[in-house]
């Protein structure tokens, strides 16, 4: 059984068919990259299995069960976490406030402190920034906040929809390394990148999606040197 398993997506807005019809599974313990340009359905995909978006039909199923109708916030209460495109942090609100925001699901206190302690082991700024609004971080430390507001929510299934976007180079290679960290603690990951070489760099399989469609699948280390991915999403 796939920890989860997404059949025959159809997302709709208005007359435009956003998905037509997707399948895909991630099994546990993976990482899997969506790769894609622009408009061709990622995000939207996110949406769609953390329900904040109405599906046309299809069904996703997240460890066995049914969550094609499920309320947003059941779903996160499943440990099933996404981290939004654009970071989205509670800019007025502290570096400490915001991490705890993550932890809203919880009541064991010691186990949120010893999350908060490992999500500082990965991301050593925030602790730096402790008192910090939010807002003022730089890009960088706000993906990262992103990232470690979540993990509060210890999530078995963690969505990252576009982590490196807008980030300096030196950002992008810790974010990586740190997206391969989280996962070799035991978190299966699907990625939405639009830095395929990194995306594909680090996943254990991946799904090209075109303008709604699944249009290639396989192993990423074969996806890499394939010479139709190149061409469009590698720069070569």
């Amino acid at each position: 059984m796939s920890e989860l398993e997404v059949k025959d997506l159809v997302v709709s807005y208005g007359a435009i068919k956003a998905l037509r019809g997707i399948s895909f599974t991630v099994e546990k313990g993976e990482i899997i990259s969506l790769i894609g340009s622009n408009g061709a359905g990622k995000t939207t995909t996110l949406h769609a299995i953390s329900n904040l978006i109405k599906k046309s039909s299809g069904s996703i199923t997240f460890k066995g069960e049914d969550i094609t109708s499920l309320a947003a916030d059941k779903i996160v209460r499943m440990n099933l976490i996404q981290v939004p495109e654009g970071r989205r942090v509670f800019a007025n609100l502290s570096v400490n406030d915001n991490l705890m925001m993550g932890a809203y699901t919880r009541n064991d206190k010691s186990g949120i402190e010893s999350d908060k302690q490992w999500v500082f082991s990965l991301f050593p700024r925030l602790k730096e920034r402790l008192k910090q609004d939010a807002g003022t971080l730089s890009g960088g430390e706000q993906q990262m906040l992103a990232m470690g507001r979540s993990l509060m929510s210890r999530p078995e299934l963690l969505l990252l929809d576009e982590p490196s976007m807008g980030l300096a180079p030196i950002f992008v290679d810790e974010i990586f390394s740190i997206i391969k960290k989280i996962n070799e603690n035991g978190t299966t990951i699907l990625l939405v990148e639009q830095n395929a070489y990194k995306a594909l760099s680090i996943a254990d399989r991946a799904y090209i999606l075109e303008t709604g469609e699944i249009t290639k699948s396989g192993n990423a280390s074969d996806l890499i040197k394939d010479n139709a991915v190149k061409a469009a999403y590698l720069g070569g």
